[in-house]
């Protein structure tokens, strides 16, 4: 037992986290214009911000700073506030002293920083059926990144920062034929599942998908209604050979879905889940019932890192619905508890990177 987490499934990763040299984590950033759409996203000041979201939050991870626009990403509602989860990423990265790299599935904003390029394009609105133009693309290029990470690492841990991502993670699910709806998680107190609903009905219809007719595969299903960071993330996974932590909830359960339409004998005992208490608890989804359609075998740590004891109010505004994971938050916080450092050590070290 590891104060700070709790396992459904295997401790097998966790052992082997403990053992290993060189982790590295990948954050892998994407855009998809169905952010724009007012009210489906919390993951920026506005909507209209909610492009620059990805690029902000790794500029603040590499450079403590945000280069590509004023206002560093947070999720506002009302007078309330919470600042963006890339904070509890870089906190949990400095503290294990764990590597890391920014991967670019298709961002319309870029980052000032270095990372590493997967395709060229962007994601689009999802309503349109066309939310990603280079699916395969992004995908192929991710299995080399993963292959070839292989070779250097003995571990990767993946997280995303995408606004919008539980619709597109909604869209993709639905299209790939499982029960979805009023399921996946999101960054605000209310969720919206109508509006999301409606969203991925929409691009459904003017993509000429229909799940319960037509035999969809996962780049049909992603290129009608996804987002750049799904075949990212399903490739690198597929283009490796060693254990992988998914950091992350709704997303990481659509990347999952796609491995499994890809290579349906795919071995999910080689990769966990790892993410918050706050997606593990959201009463307004239920990412173990997606994921129990998937595969019985995937793992999933969740992990606490007990704001209510915290002194700063942006973070107990997690305890509220805010937020509740992005940026690979839950999977970096878990490899920080698991390498040894407690939990008071780790929320003391991101109440001082959220100052």
């Amino acid at each position: 037992m590891i104060d700070g987490i709790t396992t459904y499934g295997s401790n097998d990763l966790i052992e082997t986290l403990q053992e290993c040299d060189d982790p590295v984590f990948l954050i892998t950033i994407g855009t998809t214009e169905t952010s724009l759409i007012d009210g489906i996203s919390g993951a920026g000041p506005s909507a209209d911000l909610t492009e620059y979201t990805p690029a902000s939050d790794v500029e603040f991870m590499v450079l403590g700073e945000v280069r590509c626009c004023e206002a560093p990403a947070e999720t506002v509602v009302g007078n309330a506030a919470a600042p963006t989860p890339a904070r509890l990423t870089k906190a949990s990265l400095q503290l294990a002293e764990i590597p890391f790299v920014v991967v670019d599935a298709g961002s319309k904003i870029k980052p000032d920083i270095e990372y590493v390029s997967l395709g060229k394009d962007y994601g689009r609105d999802i309503r349109t059926g066309k939310g990603v133009l280079n699916p395969l693309e992004i995908f192929e290029n991710a299995k080399d990144l993963g292959a070839e990470l292989s070779r250097r690492h003995e571990m990767l841990i993946i997280g995303e920062s995408i606004a919008a991502g539980t619709t597109t993670a909604l869209g993709v699910l639905r299209a790939l034929g499982y029960d979805a709806n009023e399921k996946v998680s999101g960054s605000m107190p209310h969720n919206p599942h109508d509006m999301k609903t409606k969203v991925v009905d929409e691009g459904l219809k003017n993509a000429g998908l229909d799940p319960e007719k037509d035999d969809i595969d996962a780049m049909q299903a992603i290129g009608a209604v996804g987002d750049p960071t799904l075949p990212a993330i399903a490739g690198i996974v597929l283009g490796s050979d060693i254990p992988i932590i998914l950091a992350g909830g709704t997303q990481m359960a659509a990347a999952c879905a796609i491995i499994k339409s890809v290579q349906p004998n795919f071995d999910f005992s080689r990769i966990n889940l790892a993410t918050t208490v706050y997606v593990a608890g959201d009463e307004t989804a239920d990412l173990f019932g997606i994921l129990k359609q998937i595969d019985d075998n995937i793992t999933v740590n969740i992990v606490d890192p007990k704001f209510e004891e915290s002194e700063h109010e942006g973070l107990k505004n997690y305890l509220k619905g805010f937020v509740k994971e992005g940026a690979g938050a839950g999977g970096a916080m878990f490899t920080a508890l698991v390498l040894g450092k407690s939990v008071e050590k780790l929320r003391k070290k991101i109440e001082k990177v959220c100052e």
